[in-house]
């Protein structure tokens, strides 16, 4: 069945190439069939190798390592960019075959999440920060127990900024601060993705709306509508979390980046300004959920390990100090913070 409740294919339909394709344009992978053909002969299914043989794709990527999947799917996506600056349109069942068996690996990220900052290369900021965004998408909706809809979220992500195709690359790649004039062209580019996915039926009218909504603010400065709260989609308040703690941990030419714990902090202080506050709260405590023992930098360099961790101050548990064996409260003592996760 459709997203509309209308049959994709009826049942006994005796299935031949059309169909199956057909199928996958809607991304139904498998189907269930009869034990008989039409014929009358015992008929016995197995996995097929699609026409794009993602079958063979699947497996391939499944054998890299995390980060080596991930440094590929970052660097197809820039080849798929480029492609969308030429003029081609989005092809749902390339973006869905790029990205989903990554986003099928979100349990395998675990402590990693945080370290996505250190494997972003600055000059190719922007490819990165789409897949990472997509990565911490999903994450968040499968900890809200988002249980149909999760990977439509991290394909919405992923996609988020593919409307930036259509922006002056002397904007995108710009060195420096950016002129209103070049801002007021970059705030075009959520109409530009929805655009370009608008008609496709195979993505939820959420994920469209996260699509157009991602940049969109609670107290509504942000962008391209500005609406406020009760009109932004949950599914594009999960996204602009994400986005933005992307965003905010990575070096950029106009300035420094945050350490993770900084930027879920300095995050929590614009919660009732820019974000949902239970979906913010669903993130900092999702990130920020070290188990105990797990070694840490603080700001002032010192080495120690987490002991305690108290759920209304995730991002500020005890340290015991590795040189004096003492305690120390984060949450008392505010001018340290947590700098890197070691271990």
């Amino acid at each position: 069945m459709g997203r509309t409740n209308r049959a994709i294919i009826q049942k006994d339909t005796v299935l031949n190439e059309l169909h199956i394709e057909f199928l996958q344009k809607f991304f139904v992978d498998k189907v269930e069939v009869a034990e008989k053909l039409a014929t009358g002969e015992p008929y016995h299914p197995k996995v097929r190798q699609d026409y794009n043989g993602k079958q063979a794709n699947t497996s391939r990527v499944e054998s890299l390592s995390l980060w080596d999947h991930y440094e590929e799917t970052v660097s197809n996506y820039k080849h798929m960019f480029q492609r969308w600056q030429s003029g081609s349109p989005v092809d749902m069942q390339e973006v869905r075959t790029l990205i989903v068996p990554l986003l099928e690996r979100i349990d395998e990220f675990g402590l990693a999440l945080l370290a996505l900052y250190k494997h972003v290369d600055q000059e190719d900021y922007f490819y990165h920060h789409s897949v990472a965004t997509s990565i911490l998408s999903t994450m968040l909706a499968k900890k809200m127990g988002i249980k149909k809809e999760w990977l439509q979220i991290g394909i919405a992500a992923f996609l988020a900024e593919s409307g930036m195709a259509k922006v002056h690359p002397s904007i995108i790649y710009k060195e420096g601060m950016l002129t209103e004039a070049d801002f007021n062209e970059i705030k075009k580019h959520p109409t530009y993705s929805y655009r370009y996915i608008e008609k496709t039926p195979s993505l939820s009218h959420g994920a469209k709306l996260a699509i157009l909504q991602h940049h969109e603010r609670l107290d509504g400065t942000g962008y391209p509508l500005g609406v406020k709260d009760d009109k932004i989609h949950k599914y594009a308040k999960i996204i602009a979390i994400c986005d933005t703690y992307h965003a905010m941990t990575s070096v950029r030419d106009y300035r420094k980046r945050l350490s993770p714990f900084a930027t879920l902090e300095q995050m929590e202080q614009d919660k009732f300004q820019k974000f949902d506050q239970q979906i913010l709260k669903k993130f900092i405590r999702s990130m920020a959920a070290l188990p105990l023992g797990t070694k840490v930098r603080l700001s002032n360099q010192a080495i120690g390990e987490i002991v305690h961790i108290e759920l209304t101050a995730p991002t500020r548990p005890i340290i015991r100090m590795e040189t004096s064996n003492e305690l120390l409260s984060l949450k008392i003592t505010k001018d340290i913070s947590i700098e890197d996760v070691l271990s």
